[in-house]
Formats: C-alpha cells, sequence, structure tokens
C-alpha cells in the first residue's frame, strides 16, 4: 500500500494513474493494435508458418509495429520486469481466443538459454503461459524445449542471423499423439517457431499450433 502511494501505477502510454493491476488505462487501450484472428482461420501467421512446417492453427493477439503501444507492452514485460504485463496479456488473450471443442493438448514456450534466465531473471512467456494453462484447464510443460545454444535477442540480430537456428532446440522427453501449442512473445521470420516445431513433430505422431503475443507485419 505504501508502495502505490509514493510509487503509482501509470499507464504505459499516457502516464496516467490507474489501477495496479493494469497496464493501460481506459482510453489508451483503445489505441492497441489488436488482430482480431480467429484462431482456426487462415491469417498471415499461418501463410508464413506453412512455407516453414506443417501447422494446424495460429493466433496472434496484437500487431507489432514500430512505436505502437503493443510494442511498448511486450518490450516492457520482456526488459523492464514488468512481469505482470504477462498475466494482463494471458486476460486479453482468454478475452478473444475460443479453442471451442479443439482445445490442444499441451501448451510450451519458446525457453530461454540458462544462461540468459539468470541475467533476466525470469521468462517474460512463462507467467503469460501458466495464466493460460490455468484459464483453458490445459497442461502447460515448461521443461519439454530446451535452448541449446546462448544468443542475443532475435530484435538485436540482422535478418541474416536469425536464420541460424540450426540445433538451437531439443526436446527432453518422449512425447507422441498430442497436439502441442507453442507459445512466444513476438512472431517476426518465423524461424525459431519453425526449428521447435520440427523437433516437436520428428518426436512422434504429433501436431502443432502457434501463439503469439505478436505479430511484425
Amino acid at each position: 500500500m505504501i508502495l502505490d502511494i509514493f510509487f503509482p501505477n501509470r499507464c504505459l502510454s499516457c502516464n496516467r494513474i490507474i489501477d495496479a493491476d493494469l497496464l493501460v488505462c481506459e482510453l489508451c487501450f483503445k489505441h492497441i493494435d489488436f488482430t482480431h484472428f480467429n484462431y482456426f482461420d487462415d491469417n498471415f501467421i499461418k501463410e508464413k508458418c506453412r512455407l516453414l512446417f506443417p501447422v494446424e492453427h495460429t493466433f496472434s493477439l496484437m500487431q507489432f509495429k514500430q512505436e505502437n503501444l503493443s510494442r511498448k507492452i511486450i518490450h516492457e514485460l520482456k526488459y523492464k520486469n514488468r512481469e505482470k504485463a504477462g498475466k494482463v496479456l494471458a486476460e486479453w488473450t482468454s478475452e478473444r481466443l475460443d479453442f471451442k471443442d479443439k482445445k490442444p493438448d499441451l501448451l510450451v514456450s519458446v525457453p530461454l538459454h540458462p544462461r540468459k534466465l539468470k541475467e533476466r531473471g525470469y521468462n517474460q512467456l512463462h507467467i503469460f503461459t501458466e495464466k493460460l494453462s490455468e484459464f483453458y484447464n490445459i497442461p502447460f510443460d515448461q521443461d519439454l524445449i530446451r535452448r541449446n545454444h546462448y544468443s542475443k535477442a532475435q530484435a538485436l540480430k540482422d535478418k541474416e542471423h536469425r536464420l541460424e537456428t540450426e540445433n538451437t532446440f531439443s526436446i527432453t522427453k518422449e512425447i507422441s499423439g498430442k497436439h502441442v501449442l507453442i507459445v512466444d512473445d513476438v512472431f517476426t521470420t518465423g524461424n525459431t517457431l519453425a526449428t521447435i516445431a520440427w523437433e516437436i513433430l520428428k518426436a512422434g505422431d504429433n501436431k502443432v499450433s502457434i501463439l503469439v503475443m505478436a505479430v511484425d507485419i
């Protein structure tokens, strides 16, 4: 309570004081570029993924554009210790994503290398995916995928280096006959997701779908 008085939570866009469990005020919320994707329909991500690996369904909560509010929210989550942003983004996702009677069997998120995890102190995807797991009652396995190499963030790489993901990830346990939903923050080239997807597909008679916080269109 004392911290709320001296360091009140402020809107990430206009800096107004807002409730502690919010990211933006009501007025600025209207400026978030939600995609309005339908999980079962064709969309930009599905078209890109199909060029890289067999995919069932795809969904993105927001659009990731230069200097837009969605970009700022994810930047706060990833680099400024705003872990609660993951919970808020999961709530927004649950309001817009309906699996109907075709829920995936398992949720997995893109892992950080142990060194990167130690540097950052948390994986920005864990709270997001955990909240989705609770809401949809779908198991979340944060240990299924292992990142084998330490590398800098995708956003800091040039296009050529973004394609260098061979043997970046591996499967840590047997998995077969599952529909796995892979969760990531931002869809850019799709190459990281493709690497993980192929590991899951090669492991057994599995299917994969994709869910991201935002897509860079």
